[in-house]
């Protein structure tokens, strides 16, 4: 094995409406959003990134929102609930902050280790906010809507709902370099590095469940750190040595990535920290404007003829809002 994930990059997934997209990730979740983008190989939609203050890695969730696009069908062969990581003892306020929004959230598990409540966004897309004893340093984004004490950290884990767990949990650990920590009835918990939130993936083995349709309101893929296109080259060539149909290196503007499907059907992204989100705006500006790409630049003008105008909360921005 050629190199070894860090932990969770981001995890992308589908959804409809983005202005609802935004008001629920912004004011309902309390992230802000810091790449108002376009989907490069469809120009015709978004791609809406939302993370903390500068969108680190391991902080982000990313959607393509498609106006009129079908529920999909959360199932066998996807990722199936990505949890946030939040502090102890947070997890009453968050119940009512969803009630206030309208959104129903439910604690679904309780532990003297951990902690998770279940909300769905509008879409239907399952998020998980975990409480746990352990350390997480990570810095909150400390919006309006969510100060900084309930605040979430980052990501804290994904749930990877596969028939047969053996292929999935062998490649994590012999081609992604994770370890398990857990085993428990049919779910296998896996760690990258030091462990910790934001470095967790449980695969669950399921016979039961449906076959997973990609559309709305479900992960399209999940997305693997790796430090830089140096490290990620050598892994691509690991991979292929190893048998695995990789993509070529893809660069996304804010990180280069290339992707491949685990055994279980889940599509895997490897992606890079670098360069990050503030390569084409200001810190304080991230979300604001449509960025778009060099090779798109010259198709602007159609471009946002296509995508719906969308409005942002003040909160994304509070330093320069008007």
């Amino acid at each position: 094995m050629t190199a070894a994930t860090q932990g969770l990059h981001h995890v992308t997934a589908l959804a409809g409406d983005p202005q609802k997209n935004i008001d629920f990730y912004i004011t309902g979740l309390g992230l802000r959003l810091v790449k108002k983008t376009v989907n490069f190989d469809a120009p015709g939609t978004y791609h809406l990134y939302y993370g903390d203050e500068a969108g680190r890695p391991g902080s982000l969730m990313t959607f393509f929102p498609w106006r009129g696009i079908a529920p999909g069908r959360i199932g066998a062969g996807q990722s199936t609930s990505t949890a946030f990581s939040v502090p102890a003892g947070s997890l009453g306020w968050w119940v009512d902050h969803f009630a206030s929004i309208g959104s129903e959230a439910k604690i679904t598990s309780t532990s003297s280790s951990e902690e998770r409540l279940l909300v769905r966004d509008p879409d239907g897309l399952q998020i998980e906010l975990v409480a746990t004893n352990e350390s997480d340093p990570r810095a909150p984004w400390d919006s309006q809507s969510v100060p900084a004490e309930y605040a979430i950290r980052g990501q804290h884990s994904s749930v990877l709902t596969v028939r047969d767990a053996e292929g999935t949990v062998g490649l994590m650990v012999n081609d992604l370099g994770m370890r398990i920590v857990e085993q428990e009835g049919g779910r296998t918990r896996l760690a990258a590095g030091p462990g910790g939130p934001g470095a967790l993936v449980d695969v669950h083995a399921s016979g039961l469940a449906p076959e997973g349709l990609t559309a709305g309101g479900t992960v399209h893929h999940i997305a693997f750190r790796v430090p830089d296109q140096e490290t990620q080259l050598a892994w691509r060539n690991d991979l292929v040595s190893r048998g695995h149909q990789v993509t070529e290196i893809l660069d996304r503007q804010y990180f280069t990535s290339i992707y491949f499907r685990e055994p279980g059907g889940v599509l895997f992204e490897i992606a890079t920290d670098t360069p990050g989100f503030d390569i084409d705006e200001p810190l304080l500006e991230l979300g604001r404007s449509l960025k778009l790409p060099p090779w798109l630049e010259p198709s602007r003008e159609a471009i946002e003829a296509r995508v719906q105008p969308v409005t942002l909360p003040t909160e994304n921005n509070p330093e320069v809002a008007a």
